[in-house]
C-alpha cells in the first residue's frame, strides 16, 4: 500500500506536514527580515560566534565558511563550526543570531551537557532507522510479516527518538546564544527581538519534523497492530 493513498496516514501526518510547510516559510520569511537589519556592534556572524564561544570558555573550535544557505552547524566530531558564507562575513543581525545558536551547541559540547552527549551518541542508530525502517515496513507490509514491521518500527522509533531529545538541545543552545549575544554587548535588547524570531522560527522546522515523524510512528504502530490480528486470524482459520 501506498501511504499517501490510506485514509489514516492522510488523517495522521497531514496536520504535521503542513505545519512543517509553515515552519519552513516562517523560517525563510524570519531570516530574510533579520537579514535587512545590521547588528549595531558591525561584528560578522563569524566574529560573534567567536566571542560566545570565548566568552563561553570554548577553545580550539575553528570557524570555517561553508557553501549554501543556511547550511550552518556544528561538527563536534571534528570541532569545526561551520557557517554559510553569508552568515560567515555578513553583519545582519539573522547571521549573528544564526551564528551564535551553533556558537551555542560548542559551548554544550565543551560543558558536556547531557543532552547533547546523548544525542550524539543516538546519531548512528538514528541514521540507520531512518535509512533502513521504510524498506522494511513496506516489505513487512506486502508479505504481512509481523515481525518484519515490528523490527522495522522498532528501528524507526530510534530515529523518532533522536528527534525528540534534539528538540531540548536546540532549545537550549538559543537560549545560550542571546543570552550571551546580550551579555557581550553584540547586541541590544530591541535587536534581540529581531535575533529571538530568527531563532524561535528555525526552532519550530525541529518541532514541525519531530511532530511529523511521531505521526508517521503512530500510524505505522496502528497499521502494524492490524496487521498482526490479521495474521494470527488466519492462522487460526488454517
Amino acid at each position: 500500500m501506498y501511504f499517501g493513498a490510506d485514509p489514516l496516514y492522510l488523517l495522521l501526518v497531514t496536520p504535521a506536514l503542513l505545519l512543517a510547510g509553515w515552519a519552513q516559510s516562517r523560517i525563510m520569511s524570519a531570516y530574510r527580515e533579520g537579514s535587512r537589519y545590521r547588528a549595531s556592534s558591525g561584528v560578522t556572524g563569524a566574529q560573534a560566534a567567536q566571542v560566545v564561544m570565548r566568552e563561553g570558555g570554548v577553545q580550539g573550535v575553528a570557524i570555517e565558511p561553508v557553501a549554501g544557505q543556511l547550511t550552518d552547524h556544528y561538527d563536534p566530531s571534528h570541532k569545526v563550526l561551520r557557517l554559510s558564507s553569508g552568515n560567515y562575513s555578513q553583519d545582519s543581525l539573522a547571521a549573528v543570531g544564526v551564528a551564535a545558536h551553533e556558537a551555542g551547541h560548542a559551548i554544550q559540547d565543551a560543558t558536556h551537557y547531557p543532552l547533547l552527549v546523548v544525542r550524539n551518541l543516538m546519531v548512528p542508530l538514528a541514521g540507520l532507522g531512518s535509512n533502513a525502517s521504510m524498506l522494511l515496513l513496506i516489505g513487512g507490509i506486502a508479505l504481512q510479516w509481523p515481525t518484519l514491521m515490528y523490527l522495522a518500527i522498532g528501528l524507526f522509533s530510534l530515529a523518532v527518538l533522536f528527534q525528540v531529545v534534539n528538540l531540548p538541545v536546540e532549545f537550549n543552545a538559543s537560549r545560550r546564544a542571546r543570552t550571551m549575544l546580550q551579555e557581550s554587548g553584540l547586541i541590544s535588547p530591541e535587536e534581540d527581538v529581531v535575533v529571538g524570531k530568527v531563532l524561535n522560527a528555525a526552532a519550530m522546522t525541529y518541532v514541525a519534523a519531530t511532530l511529523t515523524g511521531v505521526a508517521q510512528l503512530v500510524y505505522f504502530l496502528i497499521r502494524s497492530g492490524a496487521a498482526g490480528r490479521g495474521g494470527r486470524n488466519d492462522d487460526r482459520t488454517a
